[in-house]
C-alpha cells in the first residue's frame, strides 16, 4: 500500500472528464452526454400520484422499481426549466424546494439551476412558522412542494410570503380554482412547448463559477436556521475535491471501492440536508445511478430490493441499523451466542489483518470463515448483497461501531464538513483508513485550529494540536444570508471559517473530533468536558438506544437515557421478570436503572474520574425530528432536550446529592 504522502500527491495529479465544469448542471449535463443511455435514476412505483408519471415518464409497477436514463433526465431538466422560465422565474430568483427526498426534489433542482434560479430548502418535518421563515427569509417567489399536505401546510402562511406560484410534485385535489397552483406535470408541458435548444443552452453558459448556486439551511441546533449562500464553484470544487479521493483513479488497488459510473446508490437523506444533496450532485456527475427509497422506515426492505454498492448515512442510521441486526440475530438464546462468538471472531481477525498484519494463524482464519458464513453473509444481504462502500457523515461515528462494520465486512468511510463547506472539509483516504479520525483534509482545504477556546484537560487527552477547527479553501462560503453580523463572527480577519468544532490535528496531518465548542461543559471544578465522546461509547450498547450527557455548571457528568425498550422487553423475558407496561413507569423501576447501569460503569471504565457519568435519568421517549428533539439529520436539539427534560435534570442532581453523588 502507497503511504499517505504518495496517495496525496496522487489526488493532487489527478485528473479526469469530470473536471472543468463551472457550475452544477454542466457537471450534470457532461454526465448525461457521455452516458445517455446507462441509467441515472430508479424510482419506485406505487409510492404516490406522480404527476410527471404517465404523461411525460412510464409508471413503475406497484412496489418495484423503474429506470430513468442520463438522457431521458436530461430532457425532463431541460423541459422543465423551460417550464419555470414561462412562468417567469428568472436569474437568481430564490426557489424553494419543499419535499421529502425522491426523483422530482432532484428534477426541480437540476431545472431551477438551469434556468438561473437559486434553490432554497424546506425541511418537511418543519412547523407553520418554520416553513414561513425559510420561505421568506431568503425571499422566495416560487415553491415546489410534495402533496397536497405540504401545500395545505403552505398555503397556511401564504399570506405572509410574497409568491407568484406554488408547484406540487404530485397531482392535487381542490385548488381547480386556483391559477396559481401547477404540478410538475403541467411545468414540463408548458417548458416542452416552448423549450429552445440554444436559448437553454445560453441559460447554462450564462451561469459561472461565483453565481450562488443554492441558500441551504442549517438544521438549528444552536437556534434560528442560518441561510449558507453556496456558489456553484462552493459545490464544484467540493465535488472535484471528492472525485479526488473516491473516483478511479489507475494508481488505486482492484480491492478500493470506487465513485464511478459502475456505482448504485441508495438516497435515503433528507435533499434538503448538503449531505445528500452533495451526493447526488457527485454520484450524477460521475454517471453513476441514484435509486430513492421510499422512506426512511422502508429503509430494509429497499436495500434488498435495490442491492446498492454505496449508502450514504448519518451516525444515528448506522447505529439503528446495527440495532435492527443485532435485534435479528437475538431472535433466540442460541443465535444470540452465535451472533456475540461471531462479532469476537471479527474484532479478533479486523485487529490481526489492519496494517498489512497477517498475525491471524490458521485457526483464526478457520473461525472468521465460519463466522462470515453462519453471521456476516446473512447480514450483507440483509443490506442487498453488493454493498461495496458504506459512508457516515454529519456528525462522529463511534469507532467500535466501525471497527464492528468492517469486521463483517462492510467498509465505513468516515467524512467531516458543514453546510459552510458544501459540505466537504476532509475523508478518509479509502486506500489508507484511521478509524477513529475524520480522515484528511480534501484536496485545496486548509485547516488549521485555534487553541485559545479549550481547557487544560483536553490538550493533555488528545495527540497532536487541539483547538476549535478553521477552514479556508474554494468550496468554504462567502457567508450566511441577509445575516452580516453572523457573517463576520464565522471569520477571522485572515479569512478562515470557523467551524464551532474542537478537533485535534496528528502529526500527519488525520482529523480526530473532539466537540462542539458550545456542547462542552465546563463543571463547577472548573475541568472541561467534551460530552459526544462519552456519548460515542454507547453507541453499540444494547441496552441504551440514546444518551446525552449533561453537567454544565454541576459537579459531576450525568446523563439522560433513552433505553432500547425493545431489548430491555427480551431482557425481562429472559429473567423472568414482569415490568410494568407504563413506559414512564417502566423507567422509575429500580430493577430497569440497575439493568441500564451496568451499561453507564461499563462506559465508565476508561474514561478520566471527571469525565464518568454519575448519575443518570431514564426517559420514556424516543427523541426523533417529529418531536424536535432531533434535527432532520438526526443530530441532538440538546437545548431542547434539557428543556424538555430540565425537570429530570434538575432532580437527577438533587437526587444525586441525597446519594452522596460527588464529583472525584
Amino acid at each position: 500500500m502507497a503511504d499517505t504522502e504518495t496517495l496525496l500527491r496522487r489526488e493532487r495529479e489527478y485528473t479526469d472528464w469530470t473536471f472543468g465544469a463551472e457550475t452544477v448542471p454542466q457537471a450534470f449535463f457532461a454526465a448525461a452526454e457521455r452516458f445517455p443511455d446507462r441509467p441515472a435514476q430508479r424510482y419506485k412505483g406505487g409510492t404516490s400520484p406522480r404527476s410527471l408519471v404517465g404523461s411525460v415518464l412510464d409508471a413503475a409497477p406497484a412496489g418495484e422499481y423503474a429506470t430513468l436514463t442520463y438522457r431521458e433526465v436530461a430532457d425532463v431538466v431541460r423541459a422543465l426549466a423551460a417550464g419555470f422560465r414561462e412562468l417567469g422565474v428568472g436569474p437568481d430568483d430564490r426557489v424553494g424546494i419543499y419535499a421529502d427526498t425522491r426523483m422530482e426534489w432532484c428534477h426541480a433542482d437540476l431545472a431551477l439551476q438551469s434556468a438561473g434560479g437559486v434553490v432554497t430548502t424546506v425541511y418537511t418535518e418543519s412547523s407553520p412558522e418554520q416553513v414561513r421563515y425559510l420561505l421568506s427569509d431568503p425571499g422566495a417567489t416560487v415553491v415546489v412542494v410534495e402533496d397536497a399536505d405540504l401545500l395545505e401546510t403552505l398555503l397556511s402562511v401564504e399570506d405572509d410570503l410574497a409568491l407568484d406560484f406554488v408547484v406540487t410534485m404530485d397531482e392535487y385535489d381542490g385548488y381547480d380554482e386556483r391559477d396559481d397552483v401547477h404540478t410538475l406535470g403541467e411545468v414540463h408541458e408548458i417548458g416542452a412547448d416552448a423549450l429552445d435548444a440554444d436559448a437553454f443552452d445560453g441559460w447554462l453558459a450564462e451561469r459561472g463559477a461565483d453565481d450562488l448556486c443554492s441558500v441551504v439551511y442549517t438544521s438549528g441546533t444552536t437556534g434560528e436556521p442560518k441561510g449558507v449562500m453556496l456558489t456553484h464553484g462552493n459545490f464544484v470544487s467540493a465535488l472535484d475535491q471528492s472525485r479526488a479521493r473516491l473516483g478511479p483513479r489507475p494508481d488505486k488497488p482492484d480491492d478500493v471501492p470506487v465513485v464511478d459510473e459502475d456505482a448504485l446508490f441508495l438516497s435515503f437523506l433528507p435533499l434538503a440536508h448538503a449531505l445528500e444533496r452533495f451526493n447526488h450532485f457527485g454520484y450524477l456527475g460521475a454517471g453513476a445511478t441514484v435509486a430513492y427509497a421510499e422512506s426512511p422506515d422502508t429503509l430494509a426492505e429497499d436495500l434488498e430490493q435495490v442491492g446498492p454498492t454505496h449508502v450514504a448515512g448519518v451516525p444515528r442510521v448506522w447505529e439503528q441499523v446495527y440495532d435492527a441486526i443485532r435485534s435479528e440475530a437475538a431472535g433466540s438464546p442460541v443465535k444470540r451466542r452465535i451472533f456475540e462468538w461471531a462479532v469476537g471472531v471479527g474484532l479478533d481477525y479486523d485487529a490481526a489483518t489492519q496494517g498489512g498484519g497477517s498475525g491471524h494463524g490458521p485457526l483464526l482464519s478457520a473461525k472468521f470463515g465460519l463466522a462470515d458464513r453462519l453471521v456476516f453473509s446473512q447480514v450483507r444481504a440483509a443490506l442487498g448483497g453488493n454493498v461495496e462502500l458504506l459512508t457516515s457523515g454529519g456528525g462522529t461515528l463511534s469507532a467500535d461501531l466501525a471497527r464492528l462494520y468492517r469486521a463483517m465486512g462492510l467498509l465505513i468511510l468516515e467524512g467531516y464538513g458543514l453546510t459552510e463547506t458544501a459540505p466537504l472539509v476532509s475523508l478518509d483516504l479509502p486506500e489508507d483508513i484511521r478509524i477513529g479520525t475524520l480522515g484528511y483534509p480534501a484536496v485545496d482545504v486548509e485547516v488549521r485550529v485555534d487553541p485559545d477556546v479549550v481547557g487544560p484537560e483536553q490538550r493533555e487527552a488528545e495527540v497532536g494540536d487541539v483547538g476549535e477547527l478553521l477552514v479556508r479553501g474554494p468550496n468554504v462560503t462567502s457567508g450566511y444570508w441577509k445575516k452580516p453580523e453572523a457573517t463576520e463572527r464565522a471569520f477571522t480577519e485572515a479569512g478562515w471559517f470557523r467551524t464551532g468544532d474542537v478537533v485535534s490535528i496528528d502529526d500527519e496531518g488525520f482529523l480526530r473530533f473532539v466537540d462542539r465548542v458550545k456542547n462542552v461543559l465546563v463543571l463547577d471544578t472548573g475541568k472541561n468536558v467534551a460530552p459526544e465522546p462519552i456519548e460515542d461509547a454507547f453507541a453499540t450498547s444494547e441496552r441504551v438506544d440514546q444518551i446525552m450527557v449533561v453537567g454544565e455548571d454541576e459537579k459531576f457528568v450525568g446523563a439522560l437515557v433513552v433505553p432500547n425498550f425493545e431489548a430491555l422487553d427480551t431482557w425481562a423475558e429472559a429473567e423472568g421478570i414482569d415490568p410494568p407496561d407504563d413506559r414512564e413507569a417502566l423507567c422509575m423501576d429500580e430493577r430497569v436503572r440497575s439493568w441500564i447501569a451496568e451499561a453507564v460503569d461499563r462506559a465508565n471504565e476508561p474514561l478520566s474520574s471527571h469525565e464518568t457519568i454519575k448519575a443518570f435519568s431514564l426517559v420514556p421517549e424516543e427523541w426523533t425530528a417529529d418531536n424536535d428533539l432531533l434535527t432532520p439529520s438526526m443530530k441532538k436539539r440538546r437545548h431542547n432536550i434539557r428543556e424538555a427534560y430540565g425537570d429530570r435534570i434538575a432532580e437527577l442532581y438533587a437526587d444525586a446529592e441525597r446519594r452522596g453523588a460527588r464529583a472525584a
